[in-house]
């Protein structure tokens, strides 16, 4: 709805209210994977990674719980009940479920409205920005005043145990995002850039237990990789060197661009949150855009890649570092499995 009000116009704009996040208790540190794997001391994984512990879901814990756990921790702090929920989006690629929708599992366990929308969308380490762009959508049509999304991923289930190149960088979490609707001038979630080459699918997959490739007593059968790594087809394959060359790529152009569709200049921005993949691959994206230190966010040291929720768990912790507030102007930038990549700027309140 447009309104008038003088000389200026104000309309319903989407804004980010709240973040609350959840981590399972296990851990998984790396003074444990250096005693698995000798020839990588827990001083060389951290070096290399930027990540000394990485949180593990039980074997009884699926995406909807840690989404729950997050969904829940929001509502206590009373940002808004959970019968003003109007619409859910849940971010996952490791499901409850085929079908149903993980979504509708979760609406009935948080008790909200069946007149609540609910669905599920699949993007990974670009999900975050995907799902924020989903719910602006939906709140600036007037279709939803609040949109709950909830981001989960348990990647710790698809990764063999003698693979070091994936188990050293994921860890299982989730992170529960309040985007609500106000009447205002400006507009505070915005300037997207969304991308896709779907090329690089092979190169970051699970290549065995969908329909394409039902799962056999044959995809099961784990074999010795490259540098030694195990892994079977139904366990998570990640080329790591083509992902870092996708991503120097990519990524500095798509961030050119947030900035000419908001129209400022990289000074304006007062914190940039990217997907934290790897302390290694970030710091050469740091340096490719020329972006100082103090305005370059990095949280996965306690955490690891958490896919889909590392931008919502890097902002919770920003805001509790003190470094964002109100009026902080943010830019988020997701990348990654796909290949996918999703951009905007956030403006706290």
């Amino acid at each position: 709805m447009t309104i008038r009000r003088g000389g200026s116009v104000t309309c319903t704009r989407a804004v980010l209210r709240a973040i609350a996040t959840y981590l399972p208790a296990g851990r998984l540190t790396n003074a444990e994977l250096a005693q698995q794997f000798p020839d990588w001391p827990a001083e060389k994984i951290l070096a290399k990674t930027g990540i000394a512990e990485r949180p593990i879901a039980s074997p009884e814990e699926c995406s909807s719980d840690l989404g729950v756990a997050a969904a829940e921790a929001l509502f206590r702090r009373g940002s808004c009940s959970r019968d003003e929920i109007d619409f859910l989006i849940f971010c996952t690629q490791s499901p409850d479920y085929f079908l149903p929708a993980t979504a509708c599992v979760v609406q009935d366990r948080l008790g909200l409205r069946t007149a609540c929308g609910a669905l599920d969308i699949n993007q990974g380490c670009s999900g975050f920005v995907y799902g924020l762009a989903l719910a602006k959508s939906l709140v600036e049509a007037e279709t939803a005043a609040r949109v709950l999304l909830i981001t989960a991923e348990t990647y710790s289930k698809f990764i063999h145990p003698l693979d070091k190149s994936v188990r050293t960088v994921f860890g299982d979490g989730a992170a529960a995002t309040l985007v609500s609707a106000f009447e205002g001038d400006h507009e505070m979630i915005g300037s997207f850039v969304l991308g896709t080459d779907g090329r690089g699918a092979p190169n970051l997959i699970v290549p065995a237990g969908g329909m394409r490739r039902p799962m056999s007593a044959e995809n099961g059968v784990a074999l010795e990789r490259e540098s030694g790594n195990w892994r079977s087809e139904q366990n998570l394959f990640m080329n790591g060197p083509e992902i870092f060359n996708f991503t120097l790529a990519t990524i500095p152009q798509v961030v050119r661009t947030v900035l000419e569709r908001w129209g400022r200049a990289l000074d304006d921005v007062d914190l940039f949150v990217f997907h934290q993949a790897n302390r290694f691959m970030l710091e050469h994206l740091r340096a490719k855009l020329r972006l100082p230190a103090e305005k370059f966010w990095l949280d996965m040291e306690h955490v690891g890649n958490t896919v889909s929720s590392t931008i919502p768990i890097a902002l919770e912790s920003a805001l509790a570092a003190g470094r964002i507030g109100p009026g902080s102007r943010v830019m988020l930038v997701g990348f990654g499995v796909g290949y996918s990549w999703a951009a905007c700027m956030v403006t706290f309140t």
